[in-house]
């Protein structure tokens, strides 16, 4: 097998994670708060990691004692982008969450053409556009959907919003810190800082009356996230950014197919999603527009 092949293998892994993500994530919240999702799935990732490193690099556990100061912005980015998301996924639904989480690598490519001067082609610009379209649509197609509820949608939205925006602001910190660290090492700090800053907010009261299949859900939310972020380091490891990124973006069409499938199984341990035609026009040009404003032509080699 190819590097190539072993990065898109890897890619395709973390969009399947992903994809499956939102939709774990709303069911564990009919039994635990988003807050003690937030720190399961940060502690069970943390603890698996460092267990790791302290048997094949211990040297990397320094980094937990004397952080660089552009890692502890980055890590208090990530966390509230998982807080942000879990809150949104809680208002609104997986696949609204999904899709507006979007607007987070769409602002990485914009910050890339003002702070880092990257060049912008036509091909973006439309890119941007579109999306704007397609949020339109879905936006304003979806508070039509859930009348009754629209103070829910928009809180929920917000949420997911400013989830997008701290991942944005946590991925370009991190394309600095990579080229002087190691991205396991940096992933030990990025995983462990949540676990103390969301520890006092955690209510285990509950927890002890969970039954062995929640506290399962649990153990994948958080190996879920060890897996995917793993995956994906590998992923860009093996071959080239955009094509990684263009197959990540995908993952929202994954949520989509799943709830759509158990929306018409009328399952009971999970809310339908309620979408008109014209909500699903807006959330595939939101997906157009991320495909066009992330990916690149790979260039040919002679």
């Amino acid at each position: 097998m190819s590097n190539n092949q072993k990065g898109i293998l890897y890619a395709i892994l973390t969009a399947f994670l992903w994809g499956f993500l939102a939709i774990a994530l709303k069911v564990a919240a009919r039994e635990v708060a988003p807050v003690t999702i937030v720190w399961f799935r940060f502690t069970i990732a943390f603890n698996f990691l460092a267990l790791w490193q302290s048997v094949k690099r211990p040297s990397s556990l320094k980094i937990l004692i004397k952080p660089p100061l552009l890692l502890v912005i980055a890590a208090i980015a990530l966390s509230w982008n998982y807080m942000g998301f879990m809150q949104g996924i809680h208002y609104t639904s997986p696949s609204n969450a999904q899709l507006v989480i979007q607007t987070g690598p769409i602002t990485l490519a914009l910050a890339g053409i003002i702070f880092f001067k990257e060049k912008i082609k036509i091909r973006q610009i439309l890119g941007f556009v579109l999306a704007l379209t397609g949020f339109f649509f879905f936006y304003s197609q979806q508070i039509k959907v859930m009348i009754g509820q629209e103070s829910q949608y928009n809180m929920g939205v917000l949420f997911t919003f400013s989830g997008a925006m701290a991942w944005a602001t946590y991925a370009i910190i991190q394309k600095r810190l990579v080229q002087k660290h190691a991205t396991t090492t940096l992933n030990l700090f990025l995983f462990g800082f949540p676990t103390l800053v969301y520890l006092p907010f955690v209510d285990f009261t509950p927890l002890l009356s969970l039954s062995w299949i929640w506290w399962l859900l649990l153990l994948f939310l958080g190996l879920n996230t060890l897996i995917a972020y793993g995956s994906l380091s590998q992923a860009l490891k093996y071959t080239e950014a955009n094509k990684v990124s263009v197959i990540i973006i995908l993952n929202p069409m994954i949520t989509f197919l799943v709830m759509g499938l158990l929306t018409h199984m009328e399952v009971s341990w999970i809310d339908p999603e309620r979408f008109s035609v014209y909500s699903l026009l807006g959330a595939a040009l939101v997906l157009v527009a991320a495909i066009l404003v992330v990916g690149r032509k790979s260039k040919k080699i002679s």
